[in-house]
Formats: C-alpha cells, structure tokens, sequence
C-alpha cells in the first residue's frame, strides 16, 4: 500500500478538522493531530473483495472523531500500558501516522487486556478485561459503524445494551406477557457467558453480515489479544472480555442468533444482554420449552447453560434486572426483590460507617447519589409502604453514625442540650454505655434529630424521591 501527500476527490479525506466545533483549542489540537495520509490504489488493495469497505467508514474522520470524544467521554481506567485517557490526544500527536497505516495495512495489533476482578451479588467476582485507551478508541470506531448494520437485524426481544431501549423496557414487556397469562418462566442462566463465547462461532455470524475481511480480521485481533493476570500474559481462546465498547455488540450478535431461534419456535421471551426469560401458560410447557431450548443453545452456538441456575418457576418466584414479580387483579405487577434491599443496605451501612473517614457533607452528597439513582431505577415497582420503612432504617443509620461521630461524654452532653434536650437528660444519654444501634433508635435521639433536622440538614429520603418519579 503506498502512502502520498497528493490527490485529487476521489481519495479519501480523511480529516477530521472540517467535522469539529471550532469552539475550543483542544479540538483543533486534536483535528491537526489525526489527519492521516492519503492513500492511492495498489495491486495490494483487492476492491473486489472488499464490496462493503467499511474500514473505510470505521477510518473515516468523522467518525474516529465521535469516537474520540466518547472515549473521552467515558474516562475509565487505563489498559496494561498505563496509558490514560488525557494521555491519548499527546500519543496521536506522536504516533498517528503509524497507527492509522498500520490498520489500513492489516498490522495492527491490539495489546491484551488488563483483567481486573469485581465482585457480584452472589459473593463470586465477575472478570472484566481493560483495553489501552488506544485500544478503546479503535474498538468505539469499529462499534459506531456496525451497530446501526446489526441493529436491523436484532429483535425486538432484546433490549440490553442498544440504543433507546433500558432495561425498564425489558421490564414492562415482562408485565405485559405476565398480563397476557404467560405466567410461568424459564429463567435461563448462560454460564460465564461473555468468558466462555466460542469465537469461532462468533466469527462466522459476523461474516454473515460482515463482508469486509479486513474489519473481520481486526475484530478477530481483539478477541484473541490475550489478557495479563498479576504482570503474567495469559491466551484467550474464548470468550469476549467484558470492559471494552465492543464487547456488548459482539455479546448481543452471538446471541441474536437464539432470539430468532425462539421467535421462530412461537415463543414469548424477554433478553437483556445474557440474561433471559421465557414465558409460558403452564409449568409443563416451560419444561418442555427448557428441554428443547438447551440443546440447541449447547449444540449450535456452543455456549454453556447452567444447569443448577437455570430454573423453571411461576413469575412470583423469579428476580429479574433487580425486580420481582406479582399478579394482582390479573395484571402483571413489579415490586422490588429482596435481594436488591440487602445490596442496597450493604451500600448504605459502608457509607454511614464511622470508619470510612468521609466527613459529613461527603457523606452527604454520597447518599444522596446512591438513593436518588436507586429510586430512579426501581421506579417501576410499587414500593410506597417498603420505601417508608427504608425511610425508617436510613434515619436511624444517619442518628447512629452520628453519635458515633459525638463520640466524647461532654461533646455529646453539649449537643443534645443544644437540640433541646433538658440538661439531666442530656447528661444521663451521654453517659450511656448501650450500644450505638440502640441509642440510635431510643427517644432521645428521635427527638433530638428529629425526622424534620434530618430533612433540613440535606439528607436524602427514599419516599420523596420516589414521589417525584
């Protein structure tokens, strides 16, 4: 492939400063470092093969500029190289020619992730592998072309990771099956389904749609980059490591190929990313479905269904995207499940614990971010009594840690006597050896740090966020 400094329109232009604002310095900056060169038509260059071109969409200035900002814009944490995410616009102003001829030559070669562990509500951790910011960039470029081509393919029962679909989608297409009498569930379990994709597979669906084999090639690259574990560079033969903008795509094309499957089959289901629910009328045809499901999922795709997980069960008894299930006067209902209040406790006991060294308007504003988000997402359920219990409880940590913070006899003797209490009280209640949970909730502290203190001082309240749904 051979590089000039000429030519004429019909080359490819690739430069970014006709698409940017003028409206900040960096941006300039950052259009006269990408400008890559020009190329002409070789021998080397097989157009006839190459029918789609999109590396040539996937290059395209305005579209590698989109998908600098959205890096940029995500921030995240740097690959093995230790390179972040302010650092990119310094390395393409030294490195862009290299790097755009070496992904228009096919030598590029993605570095391999950096695996870092995250724990999940069952107490196991959940893998994710960290590309280099560069890595980040090209693999956000490959995503912004491919996804609106797949997007005409996928389902309208899929609604993970696309755009203007949430998981509350999800969710209310599950209230209208259940509505409907599709009352029975498999709820089917993937086993480590981003670590155990087969790639092969993977590759061959994506050369259904896919005829440039330059992006197949580049796609295949990233997959089998390989990941460092503790300085020590392990293979990945499998799997689609979760923590780069790819990953949900590719997660989401495998997978399509079961949701046709399944439309195709008459059934009624629900898929956000790996997790999935089909719907039937009774125990016995959610059985069946599950027996005939299975092999098909294990013999064509070659993915792994857990079979202790993967369960049948009425709607009732299932947890869905953090939700749970009821039926009242024939019509599917949400509440929030259980589980989800104990994760939600576990975040809120971290926060208002005395020994985590946050200060009082930190812990603040923290809580009012983890309560205003969750209220958000489980706005759906029908939660009014629950939510005035969490009231309750959260008020109770706020008075606890509290006194915790007073800590001294005479510091807590002046401070109830300025909250109103009278003087023998006070010094009775700071001289108290009970323990802080049970001071917490004693009159003393209700009265003193009254529901209405609370509220004035700025702490958050689960109802009144719910309330303003």
């Amino acid at each position: 492939m051979k590089v000039t400094e000429g030519g004429n329109l019909k080359h490819r232009q690739l430069c970014f400063k006709d698409y940017l604002q003028r409206s900040s310095a960096e941006q300039r900056e950052y259009a006269e470092v990408c400008v890559p060169p020009r190329m002409t038509k070789t021998d080397n260059t097989n157009t006839d093969e190459q029918t789609e071109k999109l590396l040539e969409e996937i290059l395209s200035a305005e579209n590698l500029n989109r998908a600098y900002y959205r890096v940029k814009g995500n921030k995240g944490a740097g690959g093995i190289d230790g390179m972040q995410v302010d650092e990119l616009l310094p390395y393409l102003k030294g490195h862009k020619d290299e790097l755009l001829q070496a992904l228009w030559d096919g030598k590029y070669r993605p570095k391999p992730v950096r695996r870092v562990e995250i724990p999940k509500e069952n107490g196991k951790m959940r893998k994710l592998g960290i590309p280099t910011v560069v890595d980040r960039l090209i693999q956000q470029a490959i995503t912004q072309v491919l996804s609106p081509i797949f997007e005409r393919q996928f389902s309208d029962n899929s609604y993970g990771f696309r755009p203007q679909r949430s998981a509350h989608d999800a969710l209310r297409a599950c209230q209208r099956h259940i509505t409907e009498g599709f009352v029975y569930v498999v709820d089917m379990d993937l086993e480590k389904y981003f670590d155990t994709v087969n790639q092969s597979k993977l590759i061959q669906i994506l050369s259904d749609t896919i005829k440039d084999g330059r992006v197949i090639s580049l796609i295949h690259k990233f997959l089998r980059a390989g990941i460092m574990v503790d300085g020590l560079f392990e293979e990945s033969p499998e799997g689609v490591p979760q923590g780069g903008p790819l990953s949900p795509l590719l997660g989401n094309v495998m997978l399509n190929v079961c949701d046709h499957e399944l439309e195709k089959r008459g059934h009624r289901f629900v898929r956000y990313a790996d997790d999935m629910m089909i719907f039937c009328k009774s125990e016995k045809a959610a059985r069946r479905t599950l027996d005939h499901i299975v092999p098909y999922i294990e013999g064509k795709l070659f993915l792994r269904v857990n079979k202790e997980k993967t369960s049948v069960a009425h709607v009732r008894k299932v947890k869905y995207l953090g939700y749970g299930f009821y039926i009242h006067k024939g019509r599917g209902r949400l509440r929030i499940h259980p589980k989800s209040i104990l994760k939600l406790k576990d975040k809120i006991r971290k926060v208002t614990g005395r020994s985590n060294g946050m200060g009082i308007e930190e812990r603040k504003a923290k809580l009012n971010y983890i309560i205003r988000g969750w209220t958000n997402y489980f706005k759906l359920a029908d939660a009014k009594a629950l939510l005035g219990k969490m009231d309750e409880w959260l008020r109770s940590r706020i008075r606890m840690v509290t006194w915790k913070r007073w800590k001294r006899v005479r510091t807590r003797y002046a401070n109830l006597q300025k909250l109103g209490i009278k003087k023998e009280q006070a010094w009775m209640w700071a001289n108290t050896r009970k323990g802080y949970w049970r001071v917490a909730h004693s009159h003393i502290l209700t009265m003193s740090l009254s529901n209405k203190r609370i509220e004035r001082a700025g702490y958050p309240s689960f109802s009144q966020c719910y309330s303003a749904k």
